[in-house]
């Protein structure tokens, strides 16, 4: 093998083994909890489920209220007009799983999206009030509450409450370019009613991050 040759496979090597070496630096180390842990998509929620928690609250309590709290907080995935799911581990090794998904109207039909010749309607399965399904969000984690939990439903939904009337939440880039991607439902001024914004004035679509949003009564 030339000495030019192996000149490149050993820088070539070294290349590799840097950025190895810095992917692996990159890397958050894995953090462990003593006495639980609460993980969510926003540190606002993940904040109130430890505090559920240090108040005396179980783990099904912190669930409950993050619940709520993400509702508020990271509105685009966590909501209460939607539904969801919920796997609960107890101290025996047994586990129980809740299914609280959206449910049809008990008036839905199986033509409630085609035309007079049977062919589908543009739009009509996404936008207006066909699209919406019944929401079992409220239903499942108050079931979950009853069942499992501890603490009474008005403790676990104060948290999220302050958090939409009073605190308010900075919109961070993630939660823009969830209302950028639904710019002309959010346009509609009925769908904007429940949200206004506190340092960019305007409909929620001219959020820029960290303005601050608060919800409405």
């Amino acid at each position: 093998m030339s000495k030019t040759r192996l000149k490149l496979l050993a820088v070539g090597t070294a290349f590799v083994f840097i950025v190895t070496q810095s992917a692996f630096a990159a890397s958050p180390a894995p953090v462990k909890g003593e006495h639980g842990m609460v993980v969510t998509a926003q540190h606002l929620a993940s904040d109130i489920g430890v505090e559920v928690m240090k108040d005396g609250g179980n783990a099904v309590d912190a669930a409950v209220a993050v619940g709520y709290a993400l509702a508020v907080a990271h509105p685009s995935a966590g909501n209460i007009g939607g539904g969801g799911f919920m796997t609960i581990r107890f101290k025996d090794g047994t586990s129980t799983f809740l299914d609280f998904r959206e449910r049809a109207p008990l008036a839905a039909t199986k033509a409630m999206y085609l035309d007079k010749d049977g062919n589908p309607i543009k739009g009509a399965s996404l936008d207006g009030y066909l699209a919406i399904g019944v929401p079992g969000s409220v239903a499942g984690l108050d079931m979950a509450r009853e069942k499992y939990g501890t603490r009474p439903r008005a403790q676990l939904m104060a948290p999220a409450i302050s958090l939409a009337h009073l605190r308010g939440v900075s919109a961070l880039p993630g939660a823009v370019d969830a209302y950028s991607a639904t710019a002309p439902q959010v346009r509609n001024p009925i769908s904007a009613m429940p949200f206004h914004s506190i340092s960019t004035p305007g409909l929620p679509s001219t959020l820029m991050p960290c303005s601050t949003t608060v919800q409405k009564p």
